[in-house]
């Protein structure tokens, strides 16, 4: 790629990973500060700590990997070196993914109002279960990572990288076949969490349909905090799902760019796209929680302040 194209593309991915690295650090920062305060933390801000972690660790990843695609691509090809941030990504991608699943699974037993017995046993209980899920996510996403740190990507970064060479280019060829039955493997396993916010999703949107005719013949009206905490639950899930599917679309372009003609441009425009998804969502998930939501209007209260008392 042309120098130009490379500096372009290095720094928009630098603006939205610091975009989406102070967003998910101001949800920590807020919910940490919170808990040093009250000497306890509430189920919802572990979830959205975790959560916030998680997802600064993949965006300092994705960054470094592009980085290192268009800066040093002599280490990209030496995978060996490469193993350590492609097990880093795949623990901070899981992870990310099973603590959003958490979340939605959260709102769904907190909100939603159904009768079966296993629904409510969860829901009476679902405060005490929260830390144990999340350190079952933790050992999880572990498991899921360990493979990677064999040589399963080795070919690929020496296909991005060298495949104008015909006996590299031919050895690319011969292993395609198994780097992506890898990829699609591990890709299947991101299906479950998916699955279990598709269903939460689903559960949340019969509920308040539920809720919303008892309303009706009540004629107690739809403004209800019930009903509006239903809208809020619902507006995070739905603005994880399509988040998600667009970065594992774009995660699948990245690991799959050998088979596109410019590799190495394929594989950062991928990742450029996959950065969307961390870096977005934690901003939507400030304005669906009130006490995020408060306290950035009055750090941006207190920044126009200092800003004006700088003009006068």
């Amino acid at each position: 790629m042309a120098y130009t194209v490379d500096t372009i593309l290095m720094l928009i991915a630098a603006g939205e990973a610091s975009v989406g690295i102070v967003g998910n650090a101001f949800i920590g920062l807020v919910n940490v500060m919170d808990w040093i305060k009250r000497k306890k933390i509430a189920s919802i801000d572990l979830i959205l700590t975790s959560l916030a972690m998680s997802r600064i660790c993949l965006l300092c990843i994705i960054l470094l990997d592009c980085f290192i695609l268009v800066l040093y691509p002599d280490i990209y090809e030496n995978g060996k070196e490469m193993r350590i941030i492609d097990f880093f990504w795949t623990l901070a991608n899981h992870l990310s993914v099973w603590s959003a699943t958490c979340l939605s699974a959260f709102y769904l037993f907190k909100i939603a109002n159904f009768f079966h017995p296993l629904f409510l046993w969860i829901k009476w209980r679902i405060d005490k279960m929260i830390l144990r899920t999340l350190l079952a996510c933790l050992v999880l996403s572990v498991c899921f990572s360990l493979p990677v740190t064999e040589n399963l990507n080795d070919d690929f970064r020496r296909c991005v990288k060298t495949k104008e060479k015909m006996n590299t280019t031919l050895k690319c060829k011969t292993n395609k076949a198994g780097h992506a039955s890898v990829k699609v493997n591990l890709n299947l396993v991101m299906l479950l969490p998916f699955s279990v916010s598709l269903v939460s999703f689903s559960l949340l949107i019969l509920s308040l349909c539920r809720h919303t005719r008892q309303m009706k013949l009540s004629a107690t009206g739809y403004n209800d905090p019930s009903t509006a905490a239903h809208v809020g639950a619902m507006k995070a899930v739905i603005s994880f799902l399509l988040l998600f599917v667009a970065y594992c679309l774009a995660f699948l372009i990245a690991t799959s760019s050998y088979f596109i003609p410019e590799t190495e441009l394929a594989v950062i425009w991928g990742e450029l796209i996959a950065l969307i998804y961390p870096s977005s969502h934690s901003f939507i998930l400030i304005l669906a929680n009130s006490k995020l939501r408060q306290a950035s209007k009055r750090m941006l209260w207190n920044v126009k302040n200092i800003l004006k008392g700088r003009k006068c």
